[in-house]
């Protein structure tokens, strides 16, 4: 068939296909009456579930009025949550108290609470994704003309960047038996590291000594004016990192940083070539302005080149 055919042949009816959302009422069902029946097991998903992401608004309802109410210090179940609830929605064939009833009734235990709740989070966030796709598409299809293709794709990667940071559900408590694992972890690399640091050597003795290295959670804020140096000690702190890396294979084949790392620099203020300039006048002891002016002799080319 050729390619005209194919677009003026018709689809029998029989033959086309919905797509549903991707959802799964009966966990969301199997949550909400462990939560009603005894409401321990909505700590066990309040960290990282929250009523956006059921997809049947009234099961969002539920859990919002839920929540509100354990939060309040009160017990949750088909008796104080029906008040808060629309008395002449209809679920089928029964009522909202009777389906209230039937979800605590049709519960058989909260030890699951937690799986389904990621289950239901798993879900949402792929919902989340086709959004983002079909997004793209229609916009690709009918963009603005103020709207070039960089800026979708800037737009799209925001969106996707904020969804992988929101879509985890590690947080919350933590085991202080995996806590403590960790920080024995934590001590066994700094006795193996050159330095004896549990963290990352900055390459600055004297700011390793206070800081012991740069953490993995550490988020470092450097403050001064300008000109005072911010960017000269970032770039001598990652330069100093990436120069020290030295890797090691994993069993699973990965590679871990023994020592050093591997460094992304991100400036708002200077291009890649400015940041390299800046890091090989460091190097060299070759004036960054001279570089830039090309006022140097053959020696100092030399001295460039060789750093390079």
């Amino acid at each position: 068939m050729n390619d005209a055919a194919r677009k003026i042949a018709a689809v029998a009816p029989s033959e086309q296909h919905y797509r549903e959302a991707p959802n799964n009422i009966e966990a969301e069902q199997a949550l909400l009456g462990a939560i009603l029946m005894n409401n321990d097991a909505y700590y066990r998903v309040s960290d990282f579930l929250k009523p956006i992401h059921l997809y049947e608004p009234l099961h969002r309802k539920i859990f919002e009025v839920a929540g509100d109410i354990i939060r309040m210090g009160k017990i949750a179940n088909p008796v104080t949550i029906k008040t808060f609830l629309k008395a002449d929605e209809k679920v089928g064939d029964m009522t909202v108290s009777q389906y209230l009833a039937s979800l605590v009734s049709n519960a058989v235990t909260v030890i699951n609470a937690e799986d389904y709740g990621r289950a239901i989070y798993d879900l949402a966030l792929r919902r989340a994704l086709i959004t983002i796709g079909e997004d793209v598409v229609n916009i690709a299809y009918d963009a603005p003309l103020d709207m070039p293709p960089q800026s979708q794709i800037e737009d799209t990667e925001r969106r996707l960047f904020e969804l992988a940071e929101n879509g985890r559900y590690d947080g919350g408590f933590q085991a202080f038996n995996d806590a403590v694992a960790l920080a024995i972890d934590m001590a066994a690399v700094a006795k193996e590291r050159d330095g004896g640091l549990s963290g990352i050597s900055t390459g600055i003795h004297s700011l390793d000594s206070k800081m012991g290295g740069l953490q993995r959670s550490d988020l470092i804020v450097l403050a001064g004016r300008p000109g005072m140096g911010k960017t000269s000690l970032a770039t001598n702190i990652a330069y100093n990192i990436a120069a020290s890396y030295e890797g090691e294979v994993q069993s699973d084949g990965s590679m871990k940083a023994k020592n050093g790392g591997v460094v992304g620099f991100y400036s708002l203020e200077m291009s890649s070539e400015q940041l390299a300039t800046r890091i090989i006048s460091e190097q060299t002891e070759v004036s960054s302005s001279k570089i830039r002016r090309g006022d140097i002799n053959d020696a100092d080319f030399e001295k460039l080149v060789a750093c390079s």
